[in-house]
């Protein structure tokens, strides 16, 4: 699949707000400052499609974007920065929950990951809430050009022994350099396959 066409939508504080659940949508997510922003521009080809800001926790609301005018990419707010305010925080967590909970046409979250990091702890604890709520996730490596490819094999090896301890398998993995353009093609595929299997959820 080749993307041809990407459009943003609109930004929601609330997922009831969010446009009607009629076509495959696919939520990108991770802790505040992982490259979510330059990972989506690099997907869609569209140097400006999400606003890349120096500042993490930027993002505060559900941004939807139509693409190939057949499924949607939400772009969620980060987690776990300590400077965004304790209320805030508790807001985007709600937000985010009730859109992961209840959104009915969500076919996968992507959780990005920065590369250069050991499994972190507020990565593995919002994994295992995705696993409990049975909520379908794949996991993305961002940023591997500023690691050789040793180094990228033996952090994966240390973060994959660290899952095993409580994931009987691994999800799926991608990993991803927006900088060198490499992986996206991977991700697309991945959704594609998934857009196959959309079914409409029941009125």
């Amino acid at each position: 699949m080749i993307i041809t066409d990407a459009q943003f939508i609109s930004s929601f504080p609330d997922y009831k707000q969010c446009p009607k659940p009629v076509i495959p949508e696919y939520a990108f997510i991770g802790r505040s400052n992982v490259g979510k922003s330059s990972l989506l521009n690099m997907l869609t080809d569209r140097k400006k499609l999400a606003k890349v800001s120096s500042t993490p926790g930027k993002t505060q609301t559900i941004n939807h974007f139509k693409i190939n005018k057949s499924f949607f990419i939400t772009d969620l707010p980060g987690y776990g920065y300590a400077k965004v305010s304790k209320t805030s925080r508790e807001l985007f967590s709600g937000m985010i929950a009730d859109y992961l909970l209840h959104r009915e046409n969500l076919m996968c979250v992507f959780v990005l990951i920065d590369s250069r990091l050991p499994l972190q702890q507020v990565d593995d604890e919002f994994m295992k809430w995705l696993g409990e709520k049975e909520i379908p996730f794949a996991i993305v490596f961002t940023k591997i050009d500023k690691l050789s490819t040793g180094q990228i094999q033996k952090n994966y090896e240390t973060f994959e022994r660290q899952m095993l301890k409580w994931w009987e398998v691994m999800p799926h993995v991608f990993f991803t350099s927006a900088e060198k353009k490499s992986g996206g093609d991977e991700i697309i595929g991945y959704m594609q396959e998934n857009n196959a299997a959309f079914v409409l959820p029941p009125k």
